[in-house]
């Protein structure tokens, strides 16, 4: 075989792995579960980066050479993002790494059945090593200069404390009794800063000792008791514990998915995870959000103009427990015309809103659908 043909066989073979969607989601599962440090985020957010960092690995491969600038711009973002969020380097490097190890171990089961030898896939490995060489020099260079800056502006000392009491782990437990929180029983709760937002510290600290600053565009804090509802009202807040000081990160995580579901439903006050627990799972799961989007694309297309208006008539007639009248109010239409779009859906998607389970793949279908356009 021409040697480039059997290059260009590598490069099919790389691609291939990497598009494949089962092991893009088991990469991300397995990330989130052999690096705690990075638990707290979401799985959009890990996904996103993984499958942006292989498939620029793979353009290198195809053309046999390093990491382009644009590549490495796109290695500095991502150093200085992990950084704004607490994650250590550290756990930046072994998330790559788990994500490597599964992308490679694809290509060697698969690489016999596909024509490639043994000895050009390592070829490859070689290639793809001494790009992700210089991209790894490039995280670290810009991960450490955003933390060495980050210190500078957050000498407050109760911030570097939520930070690291965020980031969980043994770390977690000797922030917590630095800051005279108990050693267990912590709560997590978080919420979207704004001019009203101000007074909530001064009420939670009225409650107890508590953590509270900004992290990651959200105010978040960290409780030695449960809040009590007054301590946040009137805002919404996601609310996640009780956890020990090691599960600080994964509670973060929750307590954030808590809030998202409350937005999402318009639920106001204060709302613990375990009361969304259902809703809070869908919306954490982009990967299967992204399988809906596509399996009902057709549909999408079949309804045409009235595609938005179908949804927000599904959506506002779930989320008026199935009243057509309150869901026409809302949109302003006829209950007839709520009832027509209802059937319109049915035919376009074959999803039965009217059914328990049919309900929610209605619901989060809609939603998916109105979020993308």
């Amino acid at each position: 075989m021409d040697p480039r043909d059997e290059w260009s066989a590598v490069v099919d073979l790389m691609e291939r792995v990497v598009g494949e969607e089962d092991l893009l989601s088991s990469s991300v599962a397995g990330v989130r579960t052999m690096v705690p440090e990075v638990a707290a985020l979401t799985t959009a957010d890990i996904g996103g980066h993984t499958r942006a960092l292989l498939a620029a690995a793979t353009r290198a491969l195809a053309a046999r050479r390093g990491p382009t600038q644009a590549e490495l711009s796109f290695v500095e973002d991502l150093g200085v993002t992990r950084a704004r969020q607490g994650v250590p380097i550290e756990a930046v490097l072994r998330a790559i790494h788990v994500a490597e190890r599964a992308i490679w171990s694809r290509a060697r089961e698969i690489a016999a059945a596909t024509g490639v030898r043994a000895e050009l896939l390592l070829d490859a490995r070689e290639l793809y090593d001494d790009w992700a060489e210089a991209v790894r020099a490039r995280l670290i260079e810009a991960h450490r200069a955003t933390r060495a800056d980050h210190g500078v502006r957050t000498s407050d000392r109760e911030a570097a404390l939520l930070r690291r009491v965020l980031e969980g782990g043994s770390a977690a437990a000797l922030a917590a009794a630095e800051a005279g929180l108990p050693a267990g029983g912590l709560w997590v709760l978080v919420l979207r800063p704004d001019a009203a937002a101000a007074g909530v510290r001064q009420r939670l600290s009225d409650q107890g000792p508590v953590l509270f600053g900004v992290v990651d565009g959200l105010l978040a804090g960290v409780l030695g008791q449960a809040p009590s509802r007054s301590g946040v009202a009137p805002l919404r807040a996601g609310l996640a514990g009780p956890a020990g000081p090691e599960e600080l990160a994964a509670a973060r995580r929750l307590a954030a998915l808590a809030l998202t579901a409350a937005e999402a439903t318009g639920r106001p006050g204060l709302v613990h995870v375990a009361q969304a627990a259902a809703l809070a799972a869908v919306l954490d799961r982009a990967d299967l959000a992204t399988v809906l989007l596509d399996h009902h694309q057709p549909a999408w297309a079949s309804l045409g103009a009235n595609a938005e208006p179908v949804a927000l008539a599904v959506r506002a007639w779930l989320e008026a427990d199935r009243d057509v009248a309150e869901a026409a109010g809302q949109l302003f239409v006829h209950p007839n015309t709520v009832r027509n779009r209802l059937q319109r859906f049915s035919e376009a998607t074959g999803i039965d809103p009217s059914t328990t389970f049919g309900a929610v793949d209605a619901w989060w279908l809609c939603r998916a659908w109105l979020t993308r356009g």
